[in-house]
């Protein structure tokens, strides 16, 4: 077996997530072939492939949860309209994150800022890894055999992990970069843990929701081209594997461990591939992770209600098919449209071009890759009918346009095996495709993204708090099989927040004023969710309750105590059961027994 270290970066080398047993390790190497396996938990392992063994990618050769999905970042008043500052100033309840860890997988960090450092000038940073900077292969030491077994409880075997004392280091060097080169080009990790956790600005202008609390980082390395082009995204686009995000998870749970804190997991990326009812790998993950108290898991609903991404389908019992339109983009390069059904039905599909070129219902006994070419238009579709999908159980109909032409395309869905009618068709979330792809018939609810489907994790939509309206974007509930979500909404319009700065100088004690910008996302609204939780399980510790602070529970505490609008009826679609309000969730506490 390769050293993981090297084939993990090459991008001649493909990633795929399979579960796993103890006893399927001899399956995994015979997968893998000259590449490597990284366990992520005792379910599911990432195995690393040579891409010449890996190519043409397709339904037909894979299945489809083994192929790591893309995911796209999701992108002060705001803590008083969400009860933090309210708890902050009652002395029963001032907690504000300590002993708490939070843990965020985004773009990484500028770990520079004065906003995550204690006030003697050392880092609040437990952790960062940083998946962009090749570091040395950690391989376990080989067996008498002489056989290496990597097991779940291994440390990272790719990028470079640096520790709370390596950061202190650099801060105390004349350039911090130098020594420890980690850094957020992007600014939304830095954004995000500012708001879940920065501490007061000098000038009073801003705090974040737990600035007390620890955090621990990883920074996402960009998604490996082979992807990109299965997926057709766009150059410009920023994209992240699933596969990637899922090590994150582990490697704050390790650090968390190390520490003997409590964890709160903050995702503010999500995707429009899959099934959207909590059953990809990274859902089950975090499910899995769920299990254990005092590690909550807080994620953003998603940006896409208001892009008309997302079709329902509703074919009668008299009906012979239903044609779903879809106006494609002049320059469009390409784009994935799925097919769910809701399980056991079964239906197939034909197309119609802008100029009228049909092409008739594509029968599933062709279950593998339907290659269909358009003469006029010189446009590429690719169809697998994959009838059970691993994970779900549901159909799913992988629609694949290459070089789409401009103008209007039919789907034309018929009905195979007939119990409601009902499916659902989602295109990629804004940023994957062009603003001007989009259903002519649009439903703009059911657009959570994954992972925030999961029924375990807490799901946060975004609302301006200055005007009190939902966030337009802010992706609606409910899940396809009817889970409540988002269960609330936070601020996440305008927020006001740290921002980048050009150099480390910009952070002297001569200079107080740092810099800061604005961003609107569900992300932001699940950086105060996260900080939210972190203060409740703060408390929890504080007042030795700690284990009765499940995800669950903590989910109930914020639900109970949730700012209700009586123009609206709950739970909402939009809304969840209302918008964060952490004083109120407090007080709700009083009035029943604690978890």
């Amino acid at each position: 077996m390769a050293l993981c270290s090297f084939d993990i970066y090459s991008e001649d080398f493909a990633d795929f997530i399979y579960r796993h047993v103890n006893s399927a390790y001899e399956a995994l190497s015979e997968i893998s072939g000259s590449g490597c396996i990284d366990f992520v938990s005792s379910e599911y392992a990432v195995v690393y492939r040579s891409l010449d063994q890996t190519l043409p990618l397709s339904l037909s050769r894979y299945s489809y949860d083994s192929i790591p999905k893309l995911y796209a970042p999701m992108d002060t008043s705001s803590m008083e309209a969400s009860g933090i500052i309210a708890s902050f100033s009652q002395p029963s309840l001032n907690s504000m994150g300590e002993g708490c860890l939070i843990g965020i997988i985004d773009t990484g960090i500028q770990y520079e800022n004065p906003l995550f450092r204690n006030p003697d000038g050392s880092t609040r940073i437990l952790g960062i890894w940083d998946q962009t900077i090749p570091g040395s292969a950690r391989l376990p030491v080989p067996d008498k055999e002489g056989q290496v077994y990597l097991r779940y409880s291994d440390p990272i075997l790719y990028g470079t992990a640096y520790t709370r004392e390596e950061i202190d280091q650099a801060l105390s060097s004349p350039s911090p970069l130098e020594r420890l080169p980690s850094a957020d080009t992007q600014g939304h990790g830095t954004f995000l843990a500012g708001i879940a956790a920065g501490g007061a600005s000098p000038d009073g202008s801003f705090i974040g929701a737990a600035p007390l609390a620890n955090l621990c980082i990883v920074r996402l390395r960009p998604a490996k081209q082979y992807l990109r082009d299965f997926f057709l995204i766009p150059p410009e686009a920023e994209a992240y594997q699933e596969n990637d995000i899922m090590l994150g998870v582990k490697y704050l749970q390790y650090v968390a461990s190390h520490y003997s804190m409590p964890l709160v997991i903050l995702l503010g990326m999500g995707t429009s591939y899959g099934s959207h009812d909590g059953t990809s790998p990274l859902s089950q993950l975090f499910r899995s992770v769920s299990n254990y108290s005092g590690v909550v898991p807080v994620v953003a609903a998603g940006n896409e209600s208001g892009y008309r991404h997302h079709y329902s389908g509703n074919i009668h019992a008299d009906q012979e098919y239903e044609d779903v339109e879809i106006s494609v983009a002049s320059g469009e390069n390409g784009f994935i449209a799925e097919l769910w059904s809701d399980d056991p039905e079964l239906y197939t599909v034909g197309f119609i071009s802008p100029t009228g070129e049909n092409i008739p219902r594509i029968p599933l006994t062709f279950q593998n890759d339907n290659r269909i070419a358009f003469l006029l238009e010189q446009t590429v579709i690719t169809v697998n009918y994959v009838n059970a999908e691993v994970a779900s159980g549901s159909q799913l109909i992988f629609m694949r346009f290459q070089d789409p032409a401009p103008g209007i395309w039919r789907i034309r869905v018929y009905s195979s095996l007939f119990i409601t009618g009902q499916f659902h068709i989602w295109l990629p979330v804004h940023g994957f495709i062009s603003d001007s792809t989009f259903f002519l018939r649009p439903d703009p609810d059911t657009t959570v993204t994954d992972p925030a489907n999961t029924p375990s994790v807490i799901t946060a939509g975004a609302y301006d708090h200055e005007s009190g309206g939902i966030y337009i974007h802010s992706s609606r509930g409910f899940s396809c099989t009817g889970v409540i979500k988002p269960e609330l909404a936070a601020p996440g319009v305008s927020v006001y927040g740290p921002g980048l700065a050009k150099a480390s100088s910009q952070f002297s004690d001569e200079d107080l004023s740092l810099p800061m910008t604005r961003k609107t996302g569900t992300s932001i609204a699940a950086a105060h969710t996260a900080g939210a939780v972190a203060d409740l399980l703060s408390w929890a510790g504080k007042n030795n309750m700690l284990a009765a602070f499940s995800p669950a529970s903590v989910k109930s505490i914020l639900i109970r105590g949730a700012a209700r609008n009586p123009v609206y009826s709950y739970p909402s679609k939009e809304w969840g059961f209302g918008t964060l309000n952490l004083y109120q969730s407090f007080l709700r506490m009083r009035e029943s027994d604690p978890p």
